[in-house]
């Protein structure tokens, strides 16, 4: 009898399907994932793949960007109703309103926003390039949005620009506290604390590394140190042990858990596989205008 695993496999070939999985999803579907990565990995991996469709497994506006970048592909999301409220923490007034107040000024999109955000915004960034990216820019004037913690984290590391925050934050990220990271060191001393920049800055300042999901697994994977702290969703200590057998991986607190990244689970995967459910959908106008900003990121980027 086929084993849903086996089932997955043989839609995905029926289908010319490829999976794309985020760090944060269920073990098991990291698993069964063609690509693994964050959302900069997965969006430089999802333009230029052969496969006419793509099953992203994340949340929604990781399924956007995959549309907005492959327009003529099929994109599919295991749960449609696997979303970031991160995305939706800015408002179109408030951009225009700062447009008016600087003439010199660039509004930087976090990848973690909903398709009409990207729409009003300069170009896309990711935790992993903002800084580069940041600085790549001629204008001295930031507004940074949605999320408020990597913007004030990355302005402290480019004092020459003037950055505007707006007032959102990932509330995974935002519900680890200094009390979480210091009892968790005075359990594992030995062990280096590795942060994501979406926590807040008193948070931040009890790093040993700060940086994205994908820096913090290269930093655990080429360090000489036994023992680690991660502070970012906890969906990470799957490749970190996979990729390190012989190290040790502690959670700062138990609460880093995204409820919406573990929506995805390998029936819903199977599910849109079969049906072809959970298709992805924007009007060619919204497509067009969020392209921009993320073909600017990648082209910065690189």
């Amino acid at each position: 009898m086929e084993t849903l695993v086996e089932e997955i496999q043989r839609l995905k070939k029926e289908k010319n399907a490829v999976i794309l999985a985020h760090y944060y999803v269920n073990d098991e579907v990291q698993e069964i994932a063609d690509y693994i990565g964050d959302s900069y990995y997965l969006a430089k991996v999802a333009v230029g793949l052969k496969e006419s469709t793509i099953v992203f497994a994340g949340v929604k506006f990781m399924g956007e960007s995959a549309k907005i970048l492959n327009p003529e592909k099929t994109v599919l999301m295991p749960d449609a109703k696997a979303d970031c409220p991160m995305a939706h923490m800015a408002e179109i007034e408030r951009i225009e309103e700062v447009r008016k107040e600087y003439e010199d000024l660039a509004v930087v999109c976090y990848i973690n926003s909903t398709a009409e955000l990207k729409m009003h915004s300069d170009v896309c960034v990711t935790s992993s390039n903002a800084m580069k990216i940041v600085k790549a820019l001629p204008n001295k004037n930031i507004f940074f949005i949605p999320d408020e913690n990597l913007g004030r984290y990355i302005a402290s590391k480019v004092p020459e620009k003037n950055f505007i925050f707006n007032d959102g934050y990932c509330h995974v990220h935002k519900a680890v506290t200094p009390d979480m990271i210091k009892c968790a060191k005075e359990s594992h001393p030995d062990a280096k604390v590795l942060i994501h920049p979406e926590c807040t800055l008193d948070v931040l300042e009890l790093a040993d590394y700060i940086g994205s999901t994908s820096g913090i697994i290269d930093y655990a994977t080429e360090s000489d140190a036994k023992e680690f702290i991660i502070s970012t969703e906890l969906g990470v200590l799957y490749q970190l042990k996979k990729n390190n057998p012989d190290k040790q991986f502690f959670a700062a607190g138990s609460v880093q858990i995204c409820p919406n990244m573990k929506k995805v689970t390998l029936e819903k995967v199977r599910d849109c596989l079969r049906d072809g459910s959970g298709v992805v959908e924007l009007d060619d106008e919204k497509r067009e205008r969020a392209l921009a900003p993320l073909q600017r990121m990648l082209e910065l980027a690189k």
